[in-house]
């Protein structure tokens, strides 16, 4: 029997509350039966290519060159130019695959077309699951168009740290700081893009993120028509969710599981419901919340 209930929670089909074993809510059984399949084949690849070398030889092939180009610490070449679109798809989708721990995006425009969002949105929630740390910059334009904001909000829910910059940004994806794409032409993106891996360069790019990154402001928390929340809306779904697990848990890790976002996420909503209500501490923003009949 404890064999049994120690696999449901390995599984994250069940969770233990008050001291017993609960079930979860079964849309987020199967979620967590996905993602541990998703993880343990991702591992069974990896494991396959590191074994047979399948990467290394694509990559020698691909990137062979003359002995007098460039060469990165990692045998690759420290610059390549990507003509066309679909060698930068193609090269962002290898190197997203690859990233393990940071991901840096900047949308000088503000904009993330329908299209984008369409074909971004499976490889983005694939790195969020890995808990990759995915920090993005979006142009102040973002706040007029409610496509990009509903989207930029999803993200933000799931782990993500977008920022909106009302200064000129420069169009870069780096990928854990060792490579870096940026476009051959800022005014023609289909043009292409230079992948660097030299690190003295990708280190400059990474200061220039930083640098626009600290004179950004934080996204604002959104109501259903997209504009800054005031404080007596109604919250919306996530914010609600929230609500009730301060009136049911004690931990910031139970109740970002419960709601299935990330615990850092899941904090920014409760210091900012904790404002809006104008309570002092959790137990009194779950009292408020209850007497406005948020909950």
């Amino acid at each position: 029997m404890r064999s049994l209930q120690k696999r449901t929670l390995e599984l994250g089909i069940a969770t233990i509350a008050d001291g017993l074993p609960r079930p979860v809510a079964p849309a987020k059984a199967i979620e967590a039966l996905i993602e541990r399949k998703v993880a343990l084949t991702r591992s069974e690849l990896e494991n396959a290519a590191a074994d047979h070398d399948i990467v290394a030889s694509l990559l020698a092939e691909r990137h062979a060159a003359p002995a007098s180009d460039a060469i990165a610490g990692d045998g690759r070449p420290a610059m390549e130019r990507l003509e066309g679109i679909d060698r930068v798809r193609a090269a962002i989708d290898e190197l997203t695959f690859f990233t393990h721990s940071e991901s840096l995006t900047t949308w000088p425009s503000g904009l993330i077309p329908p299209q984008v969002v369409a074909t971004s949105r499976s490889s983005d929630e694939r790195i969020l699951r890995r808990g990759i740390r995915m920090r993005s910059l979006i142009g102040s334009a973002a706040l007029d168009d409610p496509g990009t904001m509903a989207y930029l909000r999803e993200l933000t829910a799931k782990g993500a740290e977008i920022r909106i910059s009302r200064l000129p940004l420069e169009r870069v994806l780096i990928f854990d700081r060792a490579a870096a794409l940026t476009p051959i032409d800022p005014a023609d993106t289909s043009r292409g893009a230079l992948l660097a891996r030299e690190p003295g360069l990708v280190a400059t790019l990474v200061s220039l993120f930083e640098r626009m990154w600290g004179q950004a402001q934080e996204l604002p928390p959104l109501s259903g028509e997209g504009r800054p929340a005031p404080a007596d809306d109604r919250p919306g779904e996530i914010e609600r969710r929230i609500l009730e697990s301060l009136c049911t848990v004690d931990k910031d890790e139970t109740g970002a599981r419960d709601v299935g976002i990330s615990v850092r996420t899941y904090r920014k909503y409760v210091a900012s419901l904790m404002q809006q209500l104008g309570a002092s501490n959790r137990f009194q923003a779950a009292l408020l919340a209850r007497e406005r009949g948020w909950v």
